[in-house]
């Protein structure tokens, strides 16, 4: 399957249902006078602008890499699902003034029966663009076209929220209209400002999802030599291209030549089996060598862990010889003073252990 031609003839036919629809809706909104009819077509005009960016959005980023951008241009999606959310955004706002000038100066609308068929039939033509769009984006992992399915099955509602006004209107002959399209355009509003947000999340980088953070860490201590896989770090440069770092703790018996195997091993099957490029593998040695490791692990272990807001030790290496202890440790991001908690624990370790030296590196909680 290739994703950008997926992308391309998704929006093409998101373009071709939008522009149909926004005719019938102003052919519909002009003979009913309805305004919020009128905006909801206005509003599949702005659908039709959306799909036209995805498909520019998705041949930038699929050009390839160049000097200036080693990386490729994949985060090119992101950026266009912001001009998306700013169309939504800029629609609802729009809308929303000429609601609140409708309310101010009421219009009476007149529904005739074909009107009713006309904007049913664009409730089920969205409804089925909406989820096919959303759909598809999801299985090509496509923020725009997520966001334009999305924008569809809001449509729908609109839509169909016009026709129970409508229905209303004629049955006992108040009109919601004014008040229906400022409600309509306050929700398109909505809608644009959770689009722009979770763009701008995407962009800023979010943390690893949970599930595929553990099948990455599975697949890497799938391999005998290593005991514990830790600090997963993933960026993401687009949808297909996930560039990562990793630290994985491995008996201090293993020569530079045998690690040098296990990383490449490792590096091959992480990217075999979740396309992710591992650029970096770092070391943490396991005492194999020193009984008495064992025991001084397990009572810094729970001397770091009784206290709140600790999430990990790891990373533990006991040296006799150069009289150190080393660890790594992960305080809770919401943990109020992360900092205090830190020196206090560092100063109890170095209490119980004072002709060591201590090492303690606070770790950022980046990955499940």
């Amino acid at each position: 399957m290739n994703r950008d031609k997926v992308i391309v003839r998704t929006s093409i036919i998101g373009i071709i249902a939008n522009i149909a629809l926004a005719g019938f809706k102003a052919f519909v909104g002009m003979l009913t006078g309805s305004i919020a009819i009128i905006l909801d077509a206005v509003n599949n005009l702005s659908d039709v602008l959306s799909s036209a960016i995805t498909i520019v959005g998705t041949k930038l980023a699929g050009k390839k890499p160049d000097k200036k951008h080693p990386y490729g241009h994949g985060r090119g999606e992101y950026m266009t699902a912001i001009v998306i959310a700013a169309i939504v955004l800029y629609a609802g706002i729009t809308a929303l003034i000429e609601a609140i000038k409708k309310i101010i100066a009421p219009r009476t609308p007149d529904y005739p029966v074909t009107s009713f068929i006309i904007l049913a039939a664009a409730v089920v033509v969205k409804l089925l663009l909406g989820t096919y769009v959303k759909r598809t984006g999801e299985k090509v992992n496509s923020d725009s076209l997520v966001a334009s399915g999305k924008d569809a099955l809001l449509d729908s509602v609109i839509s169909t929220s016009t026709i129970v006004a409508a229905v209303i209107f004629v049955t006992t002959g108040v009109s919601l209209e004014a008040w229906l399209a400022a409600i309509i355009a306050l929700v398109i509003i909505k809608a644009g400002i959770e689009m722009m947000n979770e763009s701008f999340s995407e962009i800023l980088g979010e943390r690893v999802d949970k599930e595929y953070s553990k099948e990455i860490k599975n697949t890497i201590t799938s391999f005998p030599q290593v005991s514990g896989a830790y600090d997963l770090v993933l960026h993401n440069y687009g949808p297909d291209t996930m560039i990562g770092s990793v630290h994985i703790e491995v008996p201090d018996t293993m020569t530079a030549a045998e690690l040098d195997v296990l990383e490449r091993e490792i590096s091959g099957k992480v990217l075999t089996d979740h396309g992710v490029i591992l650029a970096g593998i770092s070391v943490y040695s396991v005492n194999t060598k020193d009984d008495n490791a064992a025991k001084i692990l397990e009572d810094v272990r729970k001397t770091v862990m009784s206290h709140t807001g600790i999430l990990q030790i790891h990373g533990f290496y006991y040296s006799e010889e150069f009289r150190t202890i080393t660890f790594d440790m992960i305080i809770d991001f919401a943990y109020p003073d992360r900092e205090g908690l830190y020196r206090t624990i560092f100063d109890e370790i170095q209490s119980k252990y004072p002709e060591f030296g201590i090492s303690i590196t606070l770790d950022v909680d980046v990955s499940d």
